[in-house]
């Protein structure tokens, strides 16, 4: 009996008030509601607010500051850095490089790049493509000569 009332009673109720309530309020929500907002608000905010902060602040910026900013910024950078940083860096960070950090990376990290990366490139790709073709060359090699000697023989 519950199985029977929970069949037909509780199934039809779902059946058709929840699916109809879903098939129209639901989706005519949707359909009117929400594309109406994503049409209306989201397409003119675009049009208007994203399009206006483009067209001028982003225009206005590229227009005057940044030539602006490379007629002033970047040679008194360049002036400055040529006088004073080039000049302090060339005497002392340079033979200081020279002398420690050079020959620790030429003592260190080549040896340990060809020790790793080079022989793991040799090892895996190499071997690999060597092994896995002249093992298929040696198969079809094998396989053509026992069907050569089944054919000589009337095997």
């Amino acid at each position: 009996y519950v199985h029977t009332y929970i069949r037909t009673y509780v199934h039809t109720y779902i059946r058709t008030y929840v699916h109809t309530y879903i098939r129209t309020y639901v989706h005519t929500y949707i359909r009117t509601y929400v594309h109406t907002y994503i049409r209306t608000y989201v397409h003119t905010y675009i049009r208007t607010y994203v399009h206006t902060y483009i067209r001028t602040y982003v225009h206005t910026y590229i227009r005057t500051y940044v030539p602006t900013y490379l007629r002033t910024y970047v040679p008194t950078y360049l002036r400055t850095y040529l006088r004073t940083y080039l000049p302090t860096y060339l005497p002392t960070y340079l033979p200081t490089y020279l002398r420690t950090y050079l020959p620790t990376y030429l003592h260190t990290y080549v040896p340990t790049y060809l020790r790793t990366y080079i022989h793991t490139y040799i090892h895996t790709y190499i071997h690999t493509y060597i092994h896995t073709h002249t093992r298929a060359r040696a198969r079809t090699h094998t396989h053509t000569h026992t069907r050569m000697y089944m054919y000589k023989n009337n095997i």
